[in-house]
């Protein structure tokens, strides 16, 4: 099982449905989202750079598919409509519009995490970047060393373990459950603490980060221009 997976977006104003998928999700170990229609999702994609957005058609004010119109060209996030309009017609002009995939209402739980699992797997979800170079900063974890400003500053196993997940998903927010069961701490103050160590390492202001940044509520991100 891995510790961390996809990051999901669940896009639908249906309450019961937005809580249903993201139960369901949660049990398969995604990271899951929510957004109570096409605006809420507009800002949750300004902040987090999601995996998967799962969106529902016909939402009150915005549709699913003007938000999936509006973002299509600055959105490289793979999008399954999770829709009642189930005809030929609707699927068809769903997927002219930019959606990977159609998936009509009522549907089958597990019948969506297959369809999630195929889409992450064509879009090569899996990763593993060694090194990752942004800004002043460069990260070696093969030789357990950040470059800043030509300075070369160690870092412990701890602290590769953590970069090592946020290099390969740069714009995932990680909460501090996750981070704590990757590096095996318990107490979330501990979490605080090693984030802070890192920021000292990679940051020119570590007060005010510019890369690896807080998402209030939600956990830690690291930001690469």
């Amino acid at each position: 099982m891995k510790e961390f997976e996809a990051h999901i977006l669940v896009v639908d104003d249906d309450n019961g449905i937005r809580e249903l998928v993201k139960e369901y999700l949660e049990q398969n170990n995604y990271i899951t989202s929510t957004a109570k229609d096409a605006i809420d999702a507009t800002e949750k994609i300004k902040l987090i750079k999601f995996d998967l957005i799962i969106l529902d058609i016909m939402m009150p004010g915005k549709s699913g598919l003007e938000f999936l119109k509006e973002n299509k060209n600055s959105l490289d996030t793979p999008i399954i409509l999770l829709t009642a309009k189930g005809e030929a017609i609707d699927r068809i002009e769903g997927l002219e519009t930019g959606a990977d995939d159609y998936l009509p209402k009522p549907f089958e739980p597990k019948e969506l995490v297959l369809r999630i699992k195929n889409i992450l797997n064509k879009t090569n979800f899996t990763k593993d970047k060694k090194e990752i170079e942004f800004g002043n900063v460069k990260i070696n974890l093969n030789k357990m060393i950040v470059i800043k400003n030509n300075k070369h500053i160690k870092i412990n196993s701890t602290e590769k373990k953590i970069f090592e997940k946020m290099i390969n998903f740069p714009g995932k927010v990680f909460s501090r459950e996750s981070i704590g069961k990757l590096i095996k701490i318990e107490k979330e103050r501990s979490v605080d603490v090693v984030i802070t160590r890192l920021r000292k390492k990679i940051e020119d202001t570590p007060k005010n980060p510019k890369y690896l940044q807080t998402i209030r509520g939600e956990g830690y991100v690291l930001w690469i221009e």
